[in-house]
């Protein structure tokens, strides 16, 4: 039985879960699709096919899963109920190529027959699949793959294709039908396998197979002559694709050697959009990370990629990250935010623009001065802290208790014209001020002041402006957990309404996240590593 069994249904329905394309000719004829995935669920229980998207992460039909797949896809997250293992490389299973490797973990995508399978070993030597880049369109011409039955073979052994086109285009699935009555059906065996657009040497994938009439596939009745099928789309989901293959990754960095984490939209985006925050790590070997901010509100996996913005220093070439004292990251318009570092020499700059690609218009803020007056700079957090509607305006803690605010950074550069002092020179404060964040946690006209002090104590200071402070939050007591917090940033990483979501690197080397907090508290955490 070497397709997903399912139950005669009523005229006028698909036959639920037995999608793939295949040709009598037996045989695709483009090697190049070895990121085509046969599937053995359960020691010949069930065949399916799929399409590696990722080194260890293959795309194929939830419904391949499913206890019933005439009742539902609707399958959990988490390891498959029967064992199964991915042959990947390979279009010719009679020869001795290609991967083999058990499925470890599923990850399925609500409410459409789609479900990520995680390999228990990467693959090499395989390319995997692009996702496509546009809907398809009615009329659009596509090729279907898969390892299931043909007109005349019970359990082919190659990758088969042929041509479909394309009737219907929903929110979340497509109508196919073959391009000629000669092009073959998706038959059993094909369920979860790859439809693909090619265009000038391109292949992107667009669907997955999801069900069929599967006329004239070996084992059905032959007076059913129906080929239509329905796909799953998968053009519209390359975030969820993406953020689901690379979730396992985030946690396995070595965080308890991050030193600097700022918060910021250096991969695009902006409040109140679709694309969440990103996060860039300096780690003590002076690596410099970015973590690309996701598109849902999911707080337990907030990143989707990672790009590396400085090589640690045994790599060649040559950084100065090694000598950051401080950085934040800032908004000053006009593109993705910024970052102002202050250095080991007392020395600030500003790059006014960071991406994937790296730091952009630096501009020098302070020469560096042996015992210039920034030496006695502590923390800085940038934030909105003025009516200028960018978040460019600094916070500076400083060793003598003062706190001072520098606006419109990007106008004023850090002219002491321009320099608001907040809190006068103390010994009885301030100078036990351990980290500072700029969030908007109250909803104030200006931003706040999150604050962790020596003894575990903090504090949100809402609304700061010129004028100074108005009042304070306490929002962790004295002696909290919170005495062993490391690094701290806020962030819109969660909702992406405001930046009211902290993030935390604990003392012990683990990572977490509180989404949402507010006047009333932190609301819980989140652990986003061990």
């Amino acid at each position: 039985m070497t397709g997903l069994l399912t139950a005669t249904v009523a005229a006028g329905a698909v036959t639920a879960a037995s999608p793939a394309q295949a040709l009598e000719s037996g045989g695709i004829k483009n090697s190049a699709h070895t990121f085509a995935t046969k599937l053995d669920i359960g020691d010949g229980k069930r065949s399916c096919s799929g399409a590696l998207v990722d080194k260890q992460w293959v795309l194929t039909a939830a419904s391949c899963f499913a206890d019933d797949p005439d009742k539902g896809f609707a399958i959990a997250e988490g390891a498959p109920k029967w064992k199964t293992t991915a042959t990947v490389g390979s279009t010719d299973l009679t020869k001795k190529a290609g991967t083999v490797a058990d499925v470890a973990e599923l990850v399925p995508y609500k409410g459409r027959d789609l479900v990520m399978a995680k390999l228990a070993k990467p693959v090499a030597g395989v390319t995997p699949v692009a996702i496509g880049t546009g809907a398809p369109e009615q009329g659009e011409e596509l090729k279907v793959a898969g390892f299931g039955r043909t007109k005349s073979v019970w359990v082919p052994d190659r990758l088969a294709d042929a041509a479909f086109t394309v009737d219907s285009v929903l929110s979340g699935s497509i109508g196919i039908s073959p391009k000629t009555p000669a092009d073959g059906a998706v038959c059993k065996g094909d369920t979860g396998g790859p439809t693909l657009r090619e265009t000038a040497g391109r292949v992107e994938l667009v669907g997955i197979n999801s069900a069929s009439w599967q006329g004239g596939c070996l084992g059905t009745d032959p007076s059913e002559t129906r080929k239509g099928a329905v796909d799953t789309r998968v053009d519209d989901l390359s975030t969820w694709i993406q953020k689901v293959s690379y979730r396992a990754l985030f946690p396995k960095a070595p965080w308890g050697k991050a030193t600097h984490i700022a918060s910021g939209y250096f991969t695009g985006g902006s409040a109140g959009g679709t694309r969440h925050m990103d996060m860039i790590v300096r780690w003590t070997d002076s690596e410099v990370t970015l973590y690309q901010g996701g598109d849902d509100k999911d707080p337990s996996h907030p990143f989707v990629a990672e790009y590396q913005l400085g090589k640690p220093l045994k790599q060649a070439p040559k950084t100065n990250w090694q000598y950051v004292k401080e950085m934040t990251s800032a908004g000053f318009g006009d593109g993705t935010d910024g970052l102002v570092v202050r250095w080991v020499d007392s020395e600030m700059t500003q790059y006014t623009h960071v991406d994937t690609k790296g730091f952009h218009n630096e501009k020098k803020l302070v020469a560096p001065v042996k015992k210039g007056p920034w030496t006695h700079a502590r923390q800085m957090t940038a934030g909105r802290y003025t009516a200028n509607a960018q978040r460019d305006d600094l916070v500076v803690v400083w060793d003598d208790g003062r706190v001072t605010l520098h606006p419109d950074l990007n106008t004023n550069g850090l002219a002491d014209k321009a320099k608001k002092t907040l809190v006068k020179k103390n010994t009885t404060t301030w100078p036990y001020a351990t980290q500072i964040a700029a969030g908007e946690f109250t909803g104030k006209k200006t931003a706040d002041l999150l604050v962790r002090w020596v003894d575990g104590e903090t504090t949100v200071y809402p609304g700061v402006d010129a004028a100074g402070l108005h009042g304070e939050i306490k929002i962790r007591p004295r002696k909290s957990p919170w005495i062993n917090a490391t690094v701290v940033t806020a962030g819109a990483f969660v909702a992406n309404e405001r930046p009211n979501d902290v993030m935390v690197r604990w003392k012990d080397g683990s990572l977490g996240l509180y989404p949402g907090v507010d006047a009333a508290g932190t609301h819980g955490e989140v652990k986003l590593t061990g």
